[in-house]
């Protein structure tokens, strides 16, 4: 199921698009751009592309721009909800896509996926010194709940529907 908003689409990542992803064998139409993917998430791409496909809402995403169809980020669930409804997610976009609200809007279009299957409760968390990072949560409503040296955590209460 792709999810789209005005200037976005978060596309899902299945086992065979992320292991492509993982070696950097672009397709026709894959459109990545070149600093996708982010050291970061080849670990959970490694582990998405040895799972069997489902249609499990709470996977990982590209992050398409809608004006040139670039893949400029990933957006990701770190598994279903929990036993208390609750689902931790990340994301991040390539450094010339970032600053123009692109995040804020991936982060507002998945939540309001993720409260659609059934999550009650988001959380995440990101370096203390990511300022970028932690005001698209806080725009996105999620609310500190912690801090460390390292990391700052943030919750919110999704809606019912």
């Amino acid at each position: 199921m792709i999810l789209r908003s005005a200037r976005l689409t978060l596309e899902p990542i299945s086992p065979d698009l992320a292991r492509r992803i993982v070696a950097r064998q672009e397709q026709p139409g894959d459109n990545w751009h070149r600093e996708y993917p982010f050291a970061d998430e080849l670990g959970p791409l490694t582990s998405l592309a040895t799972a069997e496909p489902t249609d499990d809402p709470f996977t990982m995403y590209l992050v398409r721009r809608a004006d040139d169809g670039c893949a400029v980020g990933g957006f990701g669930f770190f598994g279903p909800p929990d036993e208390l409804k609750q689902v931790a997610f990340g994301y991040g976009l390539v450094p010339s896509a970032r600053g123009a609200g692109l995040a804020t809007e991936a982060v507002g279009l998945a939540l309001d996926h993720a409260s659609a299957w059934g999550a009650r409760v988001a959380v995440a968390d990101t370096d203390v010194t990511n300022i970028a990072s932690q005001r698209v949560l806080v725009k996105n409503g999620l609310t500190e709940t912690g801090r460390d040296d390292a990391r700052v955590s943030y919750r919110r209460t999704l809606a019912s529907r």
